[in-house]
């Protein structure tokens, strides 16, 4: 992000999730804050990750500020890295 703000990262993902942990491990390394979403048993959480992005699977994590945020799906974890060096 410009001017020096610091970027907000959510991780929406379930304890015992290797991909979750894997996510949460690449953060800490990075000393990235984040805010983690425990979506295990609560379906009103996975429905809001279906409206907003198409997809109930997790991990999912967003990335931005100031209301614009971009979604990294289970899928393309590999760029999480570069999104937060930017």
């Amino acid at each position: 992000m410009s001017d020096g703000q610091e970027k907000k990262v959510v991780v929406w993902g379930r304890e015992g999730c290797s991909y979750c942990e894997n996510v949460k491990a690449i953060l800490e390394t990075n000393n990235q804050p984040y805010e983690w979403i425990d979506v295990a048993g609560k379906d009103v959480l996975r429905d809001v990750l279906e409206v907003k992005y198409g997809t109930r699977l997790i991990p999912l994590v967003e990335i931005g500020g100031e209301g614009k945020y971009e979604a990294l799906l289970y899928n393309q974890l590999d760029r999480l890295e570069s999104l937060l060096d930017r």
